[in-house]
């Protein structure tokens, strides 16, 4: 079993064939930080060797499914030097194409919000199952970010056009906009998105496991060696960004709860 005693930030729910992967960390709106990052990554890795588990379901604890980057993270930021930030985009990059190359089959039901880095760990999953009530974006651009790693994702889940329009503006979308471009596969109520999603479940474990871990590597298989360099080049600019004016600016103000001052 998973040390589950080790595990401050991810609680499991384990039913075989099917296991439940929750963030949890609901009083900080299950933002996103280094050891819930890495707690991720040991879960999945453990789940992906155990041959009694078939399908995946991530969820967040709380009213909100993942409200990106940790404000303490945040503030840490304006003290990392270029190859802090490096190391630092590269922890979650790779999270999230380990979870978008696994062999399993993952569902992702949110509530809520997902926005952010939460949004890109939402979309790199096989499946996106949505309350009607909850939102979606990148609003990095708001407030001085740049939401490199996750654009590599987008584009090819939703394309580039609608991509530009969610990263350059940084907007929020309801579920139902975000069904409507393809960024998420259902939105309904509560009651229903619980049945939508047992069945969703249900019909993925009818499957063969075989047969479903050779079609996602059919799916994979062809741009995964492209986005791995695309990551390793976004996560270069991702550090460089983090040392200009207007992401410290960006910071400060979000910190200060003030609009950011850009410079012309």
């Amino acid at each position: 079993m998973i040390p589950l005693q080790s595990m401050k930030y991810i609680k499991t729910d384990i039913k075989p064939p099917h296991i439940t992967i929750i963030l949890n960390r609901p009083e900080k709106r299950n933002a996103l930080n280094d050891a819930i990052i890495s707690e991720l990554k040991k879960t999945f890795s453990w789940v992906k060797k155990n041959d009694s588990l078939k399908v995946i379901t991530l969820k967040g604890e709380g009213k909100v499914f993942c409200s990106g980057a940790d404000l303490e993270h945040l503030k840490d930021l304006k003290k990392y030097s270029y190859q802090d930030n490096l190391k630092d985009s590269l922890k979650l990059s790779n999270l999230l194409l380990y979870i978008y190359n696994f062999p399993k089959p993952v569902i992702t039901v949110v509530q809520g919000a997902a926005l952010a880095g939460g949004c890109g760990l939402a979309s790199v999953c096989d499946f996106i199952i949505s309350e009607k009530n909850a939102v979606f974006g990148y609003p990095e651009v708001q407030i001085g970010f740049v939401a490199a790693i996750v654009s590599t994702f987008l584009i090819r889940q939703i394309g580039e056009r609608k991509a530009r329009d969610l990263l350059l503006t940084g907007k929020i979308i309801s579920a139902n906009i975000a069904k409507e471009i393809g960024l998420i596969n259902e939105a309904d109520s509560q009651e229903n998105i619980e049945d939508i999603h047992k069945k969703l479940v249900g019909d993925l474990i009818n499957n063969s496991p075989q047969a479903m871990t050779t079609t996602k590597e059919i799916l994979s298989s062809s741009v995964y060696i492209d986005i791995k360099k695309e990551i390793e080049r976004l996560a270069n600019i991702n550090a460089s960004f983090r040392q200009t004016e207007d992401f410290l600016e960006g910071i400060s103000a979000f910190l200060e709860k003030r609009r950011p001052i850009w410079k012309n």
